[in-house]
């Protein structure tokens, strides 16, 4: 039973590498511009997962829990810019599609 209590940094890596390939294959094979934001919002959880694990194991560094803040604060500004974008090409496009942007480029 203790050994089950026992996690450990390579735990919290495997957890961490797990969510970092889930968001990029959520990024490189979605065309709906919200799940592209979901993926590169595991993406950024990831990395921040990993600040906060090695500050944990790396005892009296607490730079890695102020990275996690800056993390968070950029996600839900990244999620906020990124939400009103997709608003404006859904009343554009009618779509939320990524493929349909390609034609603001002409």
């Amino acid at each position: 039973m203790s050994a089950l209590l026992n996690i450990g940094l390579q735990h919290f890596l495997i957890l961490s590498s797990v969510l970092f390939g889930l968001g990029l294959l959520t990024v490189a094979t979605r065309r709906n511009a919200v799940a592209i934001l979901m993926g590169v919002e595991l993406i950024l959880n990831a990395a921040a997962l990993n600040f906060v694990a090695f500050s944990t194991y790396v005892h009296g560094l607490v730079a890695g829990q102020v990275f996690a803040l800056f993390i968070i604060v950029l996600a839900a500004a990244e999620a906020a810019i990124a939400l009103a974008i997709v608003l404006s090409i859904y009343r554009h496009f009618h779509s939320i599609d990524a493929n349909d942007t390609s034609t603001l480029r002409d």
